[in-house]
């Protein structure tokens, strides 16, 4: 399980998150939408520690995310991310790039780790790309590189940074069709996300975020469907 509680990160005197408080469920998909600047992206960060909070905690699986014992390494195997940019490294192919990881951070042994990239690489649709390098492939096929490369790690949750947003529209498709593939395995998922039909069909919960605070969240017939907050409301018109 993920649980925060009360949590703030300022960026200077900007307060962009604002006393969150939330739990997300072994095998749950949770959708965050908002506009932009609503601390969206940053709540993963601060999952992650990518980002230092200045006030409350951040548990997963009962490791305290924050605390100077924790190690970074340790944590990287409980959470993978993807984010917006693919960030492949261009010089490596794509079966080295995604078998780099389990070799340096979990130890294997070169044979386990292109064993397991191989094994990741199809399961995102790459099976005919190993030996291919990251700038010969389209942005979509470089987005799902990105998420054989965290699932490599064996993670036990998954963390979308706007996966999509930085994708040609007609490529969009192919990597919304792999975090469906995800969610229908079982994988727990915090997707920040401007993709609402996504968040409608794929997602058992969707919290919306404004202004730092997570406004509302709910089952995505409810949200969707029959929004609480003035705020959710404003925002679900403008989106549709």
């Amino acid at each position: 399980m993920i649980q925060v509680r009360d949590l703030h990160k300022h960026f200077g005197d900007l307060h962009v998150l604002k006393g969150i408080n939330l739990d997300v469920n072994k095998g749950e998909v949770l959708s965050v939408i908002g506009s932009s600047g609503s601390g969206k992206s940053t709540l993963l960060y601060c999952l992650n520690s990518l980002e230092q909070i200045q006030q409350g905690s951040v548990h997963v699986d009962g490791i305290d995310v924050h605390a100077k014992s924790t190690g970074v390494n340790t944590l990287r195997q409980k959470l993978g991310m993807v984010f917006q940019q693919w960030n492949s490294f261009p010089h490596l192919t794509v079966l080295e790039n995604v078998a780099l990881s389990p070799r340096i951070v979990k130890g294997k042994s070169k044979e386990e780790a292109i064993a397991m990239a191989e094994k990741q690489l199809k399961h995102v649709g790459l099976g005919d790309k190993f030996k291919h390098y990251p700038n010969s492939l389209s942005g979509g096929q470089q987005q799902r590189l990105a998420i054989a490369r965290a699932l490599a790690m064996e993670p036990e949750y998954m963390l979308f940074d706007e996966a999509t947003s930085a994708l040609d529209p007609e490529k969009v498709g192919e990597v919304l069709d792999t975090m469906r593939l995800l969610a229908e395995e079982g994988m727990t998922m915090i997707c920040v996300t401007h993709e609402m039909g996504f968040a409608k069909e794929v997602s058992d919960r969707v919290a919306y975020f404004h202004n730092g605070i997570m406004e509302e969240i709910g089952p995505p017939e409810q949200l969707f469907g029959s929004p609480q907050s003035e705020h959710t409301r404003k925002f679900l018109a403008n989106v549709r």
